[in-house]
Order: C-alpha cells, then structure tokens, then sequence
C-alpha cells in the first residue's frame, strides 16, 4: 500500500507527473500494470481543475513578489510559450494540440505544462480536462508500455 501512495504522489509532482511515476511503479516496486497505471493516471489529473482554475490567478499575484517573483514569472512564461507554441502549429485544433502536447512524454510537456498554457489561452474547463485527460491516457500508455519493455533510461 506504501508504494501505490508513493508512485501516486510522485504522479502529482510537475516535471515527473506519471512520465516518471510509472516507470518507478514497475522498475523499483514490481507493482501490477493496472492498478499502478490507474493510480498514476489518478494521480496526474488531480492537479488539472486546480491548475486551470487557479493557478495562472496564484502566478500573476505573485510575479511580482520579492522571494517567488523569478520563479512565478518563470511559470508564467513557460505557461505563455507552450500556449503560443500550440496556438501557432494548432490554428483551430487547439484541443488536438493540446492532447498530443500532453501525451507525447517529453520534458517541458504533461499536465500541468499543458493545463496551465489551456487557461493561459482561455480554452474552456471541459475541453480543457478532457484533452489533458487523454493526453495523460496517451502518455500513460506509451511509459508503461516502454517500462514493460524494460527500457528504463531515465532510472
């Protein structure tokens, strides 16, 4: 039960999200496919609904702050380029774009990335969570399948 909360935290932590979470789930505790899998995807899109209804609010409070202001402004740039780097290859499949921009596990993309740049654009909450949601199903799906493999390069 140990393992299940740690790779279900790990999930839920920017930059890792369950790129990293999942091949943690098979490569350091043997966990069963399924229930690691839908831990990590549960613990992926917890943060979403936050991250859209809050977080670009909590950023731009704080960028000019003395001690957080560097590193909200970094967010908050990243949140603006991602959503721009979208806009501009997407044009109108911007909920495409923003399924694959999760989905595809690669560092500087995932969820939270991903969720933030959505507010940034103003995309609605439900297209929004649904491309996240897939994204991370696609995501999810390519991590386990490569940790099956037993390609674990980033262990």
């Amino acid at each position: 039960m140990r393992e299940y909360l740690i790779v279900f935290l790990w999930s839920m932590v920017p930059l890792v999200e369950l790129r990293g979470a999942i091949p943690i789930s098979q490569a350091y505790y043997h966990l069963p496919v399924v229930p690691s899998f839908l831990i990590c995807m549960i613990g992926n899109m917890l943060p979403v609904p936050i991250i859209y209804l809050f977080a670009r609010k909590v950023l731009e409070w704080g960028k000019d702050k003395p001690v957080i202001g560097k590193f909200f402004t970094f967010c908050l740039e990243k949140g603006e380029k991602g959503g721009k780097k979208l806009t501009s290859k997407a044009g109108r499949g911007v909920f495409v774009a923003l399924m694959l921009f999760v989905g595809i596990p690669i560092p500087g993309t995932g969820a939270w990335t991903g969720t933030l740049a959505a507010s940034i654009l103003d995309m609605d909450f439900k297209s929004t969570v649904l491309a996240a949601m897939l994204g991370v199903l696609m995501a999810g799906t390519i991590m386990m399948t490569v940790s099956l493999l037993g390609v674990t390069i980033f262990l």
